[in-house]
């Protein structure tokens, strides 16, 4: 399975918001629409970075007053770790593990073409491994699919 079968399935819609922006903003794009980060687009197009509630609760920790007029460029992460809709779910589980990051753009061709969620992951490497049990458990009693 590949990050395109998972984008097919969830869809292609990406919330994303503006550099200029406030982290509070950003924090009401986060629970209105019940997601753990947003890409950083400039222009509507160029990513330039990603928040996360990780980058959220580090701004907050420091001073909560902050939150309130913080342009997201100043807390967001810059160093941005990007997938393709062609990558397997076994690296994709490795890029995550390795940089400790929970939401993982997906880029085709230079552009924003989703972005999966650690959970995503999970979910469908559970549908995967449901799926090869069943067909395990009727090649054992004899049944073909």
């Amino acid at each position: 399975m590949t990050l395109g079968d998972i984008l097919r399935n969830k869809g292609h819609d990406v919330v994303t918001i503006e550099p200029d922006r406030t982290v509070l903003d950003a924090m009401r794009l986060l629970v209105e629409h019940g997601i753990g980060g947003v890409v950083v687009v400039r222009g509507g197009a160029d990513m330039v970075g990603i928040l996360t509630e990780r980058d959220v609760l580090r701004l907050g920790a420091q001073d909560p007053r902050r939150l309130t007029d913080t342009p997201v460029s100043e807390a967001m992460t810059t160093e941005l770790v990007v997938s393709t809709p062609e990558d397997d779910l076994s690296h994709v589980m490795d890029v995550m593990t390795k940089h400790r990051i929970r939401h993982l753009p997906v880029v085709r061709a230079g552009r924003l073409a989703g972005i999966v969620s650690i959970g995503d992951v999970v979910n469908a490497c559970r549908k995967d491994a449901e799926g090869e049990n069943e067909h395990l458990r009727a090649y054992i009693h004899g049944v073909t699919a």
